[in-house]
């Protein structure tokens, strides 16, 4: 059973990540032939104020 997380900046929209992970388990189920129902999608939304690139924030960018 494939566990695929999936790590993002939050303010995206809930049907854009919805499709995000409609279109990632059809990926997955087609790559490894298994059945979508074995698929799991873990999707985490991180504040851009608890994102770095080096020293910048993303909330300062």
């Amino acid at each position: 059973m494939p566990i695929i997380h999936i790590t993002m900046l939050e303010g995206r929209e809930d049907e854009i990540i919805e499709q995000c992970m409609r279109d990632v388990a059809r990926t997955v189920q087609k790559s490894l032939d298994i059945p979508l129902e074995s698929i799991r999608i873990v999707v985490e939304e991180v504040p851009k104020n608890r994102f770095a690139v080096g020293d910048k924030l993303k909330s300062e960018v």
